[in-house]
C-alpha cells in the first residue's frame, strides 16, 4: 500500500510539479491550496503525511498546525519561504516535526518525506559514535528509559517530568531519547541530524537547535542557562543526567 500525502500549498503551479515527482516516487497524493480547507481534507484522505505551506490563504500553515495535531498522529511537514528562525520554532512548537525552505530542491524535500515516514514509534537509528565512547543507557525496563524525574517509554513516546505527562511531537521525543540514552556524552550536530533525521548535518541547518530550545522549555530548563540540555561550544549537545532530580 502507497504512503499518502496530503499537500496543502496555494501556488497551483507548484502544487501539480511536486504531486506529479511524488506520485512518480511511489507516493499517493492528495493536494488543497487553502488552509481552512485543511482538516476536511485531512478527514477526508487519512493521510500519513501532511504537507503544509506556510503561507496559506483562509488560515495560515502554522494555524492549521496547531488545529490538526490534536487529532492527526501522523508526520507534519512544513514548507517555508522564511529563513526567520523564529518562523522555524514556531511551526516546531505548534507539533510539526520537519520543515523545508523554499525555494524547494525536490530531492532534499523526497529525503526528508522518506526519513519522516520511515520514522515508527519505538524506533531510532543508531548515533553515528564508536561504541567505545557511548555510555551505558539508563534503560531500567524494555524500552523504558528513567533519569532522576524524567521518565521516557519508547514504544508510546511518552515523556514524563517529575509525574506530569510533557506533550513532545514524535521529533522532540526521538530527539530527547538519543540524548538521554548517551547522558552525559556530547552528541555533535552531525550525529543527531543522522540519527533523526537520516541526513547529513550541512553545517547551517538549525531544526536541532530549534528543537532543542523546544524541549528546553517544555522540560523547564533556563533557555539563559540551561543546565539539563547543555551546549558544549564547537561539539554539540549534551543532557546532563543529575539535573532531573
Amino acid at each position: 500500500m502507497l504512503d499518502k500525502i496530503l499537500l496543502i500549498e496555494d501556488d497551483e503551479k507548484l502544487t501539480q510539479l511536486l504531486s506529479l515527482y511524488l506520485s512518480r516516487n511511489g507516493f499517493e497524493v492528495a493536494f488543497g491550496h487553502r488552509g481552512d480547507e485543511a482538516i476536511a481534507l485531512l478527514e477526508q484522505v487519512q493521510p500519513d503525511l501532511l504537507i503544509l505551506d506556510l503561507m496559506l490563504p483562509g488560515m495560515d500553515g502554522l494555524s492549521v498546525c496547531r488545529e490538526v495535531r490534536g487529532i492527526f498522529n501522523g508526520k507534519i511537514l512544513i514548507l517555508t519561504a522564511s529563513d526567520d528562525d523564529m518562523d522555524q520554532v514556531a511551526a516546531l512548537e505548534m507539533g510539526a516535526d520537519d520543515f523545508v525552505c523554499k525555494p524547494l530542491q525536490p530531492r532534499v524535500l523526497l529525503a526528508r518525506i522518506r526519513m519522516l515516514l520511515r520514522r515508527q514509534p519505538g524506533t531510532i537509528n543508531n548515533p553515528a559514535v564508536p561504541p567505545s565512547r557511548q555510555a551505558t543507557p539508563l534503560i531500567t525496563a524494555e524500552h523504558q528509559l528513567h533519569l532522576g524525574q524524567l521518565s521516557l517509554n519508547q514504544l508510546t513516546q511518552r515523556c514524563y517530568l517529575v509525574g506530569e505527562f510533557v506533550n513532545l511531537t514524535p521529533g522532540e521525543f526521538d530527539l530527547l531519547w538519543l540524548l538521554a540514552s548517551h547522558a552525559d556524552e556530547t552528541l555533535s550536530r552531525d550525529t543527531l541530524v543522522k540519527s533523526t533525521r537520516g541526513i547529513d548535518y550541512d553545517g547551517v541547518d538549525r531544526t536541532i537547535d530549534n528543537k532543542i530550545a523546544i524541549l528546553r522549555k517544555k522540560l523547564n530548563d533556563d533557555s539563559t542557562l540551561p543546565s539539563r540540555i547543555i551546549t558544549v561550544r564547537g561539539k554539540g549537545y549534551m543532557l546532563v543526567s543529575d539535573q532531573w532530580s
